[in-house]
C-alpha cells in the first residue's frame, strides 16, 4: 500500500512561481510510475505530468510543457512539481498519484484510470 501526501498549494499571482511536493511511503516495487493531475471546479481531473520513479523518464500535458517540471528525489521518497509562469487558468486542486504498472507497459501512463493511489489534493490558486 503506498500513502501520498500533498503540500505546497497556495494563492499566487499569474506569473508567479509555486512547487508542490508529494511525499510517499508504503511498499517496495520493482517500478512506480508517479504523476500529478488536477481538477478544477466543474470540470473533470486532467493529467498534468507523471515520471517513471527509477529511471525519471517524464511525460506532460501539453498545456503545462515549458512551464512546469516534474522531478523526484529517490534519497527522500519525494515527487516535486516546480510550477512557472502560472496562469489563471492553472487553478486546481492539484493530487499526487501513483500506479505500480504490469512488466509489459513500457511507457509512463496519462490517463488517471490507471493510477491506483491519490494523495487528498492540495488547492492551487491563480489570481489575474
Amino acid at each position: 500500500q503506498v500513502q501520498l501526501v500533498e503540500s505546497g498549494g497556495g494563492l499566487v499571482q499569474a506569473g508567479d512561481s509555486l512547487r508542490l511536493s508529494c511525499a510517499a511511503s508504503g511498499g517496495t516495487f520493482s517500478r512506480i510510475d508517479m504523476g500529478w493531475f488536477r481538477e478544477a471546479p466543474g470540470k473533470e481531473r486532467e493529467f498534468v505530468a507523471a515520471i517513471i520513479w527509477s529511471g525519471g523518464t517524464t511525460i506532460y500535458a501539453d498545456s503545462v510543457k515549458g512551464r512546469f517540471t516534474i522531478s523526484r528525489d529517490i534519497a527522500k521518497n519525494t515527487m516535486y512539481l516546480q510550477m512557472n509562469s502560472l496562469k489563471p487558468e492553472d487553478t486546481a486542486v492539484y493530487y499526487c498519484a501513483a500506479t505500480v504498472p504490469p512488466p509489459w507497459v513500457l511507457k509512463v501512463r496519462s490517463s488517471r484510470n490507471d493510477y491506483n493511489y491519490w494523495g487528498q489534493g492540495t488547492q492551487v490558486t491563480v489570481s489575474s
